[in-house]
């Protein structure tokens, strides 16, 4: 396998920002930018083996700076919401910036998703990586204890695209990381991801209240018009949004499904085009994952293809919502005797 890279854009620090691209064999190909360990391309093969980008993406380093919905990239410290933008940990209470009504989303307006990160790259026989660390600081964006991160970025000959997370910490804190990729395995430049179908493995969904903040009920996914506990057509689903209160809420579909069975590898999702016989997998030893429809896109993406409501779909593995607020949910606090250790895989094929 081969690794290229390439100047991509300055950040607003001035720093370089780097492109990686990573090709198989079969000139499928992932590629990777430093600033916020965004993934920019991925370029995989139809049933009649035309390769498209299936991942949605930005040109230029001021749109991925905080003007993307998140498109891409590494969250962290913590993703996903947490109640009141404040927790108390070990007895005291930190307070976080309120970027989601009251609530604090991913982490705030400067999670790590906006530096430049360090990187390395490996190759290897049927597989190369990129191996990218970043620390955040004592007190960054209201966490305590410094934090050191790693994210590996792989992939390989079979098409798997993995993301191993790993962090430690001088000071118990919390630590929920994920990537925020939009796909549309119709290519990113199709008009929306109404025709693709969708199944999630998952006997439970999160109840949220009017802030899409976990009530701590747990709704069975076979019940809900938005399950997805069989494989449905996402825009049968979306067509719902007006009449379903849940999907009101959110303007379609914004929910954390419960698969459980933390640390244990599982497919936990199961994206496809009918159109161009693509399929992506979703593999993690997560105990959830985020389904977010893009109800919220609205913008000029790459090449010139504009990103409007509905045009990529999020999956995003992680720990419950809110769970330092909710004891039942899988925990998130980091201890310095403990380690953050996670892995998801993106498998991508054609049928």
């Amino acid at each position: 396998m081969s690794i290229t890279t390439r100047p991509f854009d300055k950040a607003p620090t001035g720093e370089q920002v780097t492109e990686f691209i990573l090709t198989n064999k079969h000139g499928a190909s992932i590629s990777v930018i430093d600033f916020g360990g965004c993934l920019r391309n991925i370029i995989v093969p139809d049933r009649d083996g035309n390769l498209a980008d299936v991942n949605l993406g930005f040109d230029n380093v001021d749109t991925y700076d905080g003007k993307s919905n998140s498109m891409g990239a590494l969250i962290g410290r913590v993703g996903n919401r947490i109640g009141g933008a404040s927790f108390e940990l070990d007895g005291v209470t930190y307070n976080l910036f309120k970027n989601d009504g009251e609530n604090n989303l991913h982490s705030g307006p400067k999670g790590v998703d906006r530096y430049v990160w360090a990187s390395e790259t490996v190759e290897g026989d049927g597989w190369d990586k990129l191996i990218l660390t970043h620390t955040t600081p004592d007190g960054d964006c209201g966490f305590p204890g410094t934090v050191s991160m790693e994210v590996t970025y792989s992939w390989n000959d079979e098409g798997e695209l993995g993301i191993h997370y790993f962090a430690t910490t001088d000071k118990t804190t919390l630590v929920n990381m994920t990537n925020h990729a939009y796909f549309n395995l119709d290519g990113h430049d199709a008009p929306d991801v109404r025709d693709l179908t969708l199944q999630i493995m998952a006997p439970a969904v999160n109840e949220v209240d009017d802030a899409l903040i976990p009530t701590g009920n747990l709704l069975g996914s076979e019940t809900l018009p938005y399950g997805f506990a069989t494989e449905a057509r996402v825009g049968d689903v979306l067509a719902l949004t007006d009449v379903i209160p849940a999907m009101k809420k959110c303007g379609g579909v914004d929910f954390n499904y419960c698969a459980g069975r933390d640390k244990e590898m599982k497919t936990i999702a199961v994206l496809k085009s009918p159109k161009t016989g693509r399929v992506m997998e979703v593999i993690t030893d997560q105990p959830g994952v985020q389904c977010y429809t893009g109800q919220g896109l609205n913008h000029e993406g790459k090449g010139g293809a504009h990103y409007g409501k509905y045009a990529g779909l999020c999956l995003e593995t992680q720990h419950y919502p809110d769970a330092i607020h909710q004891p039942q949910f899988h925990s998130i606090v980091l201890r310095p005797e403990d380690t953050y250790d996670t892995t998801t895989i993106y498998k991508f094929y054609a049928e």
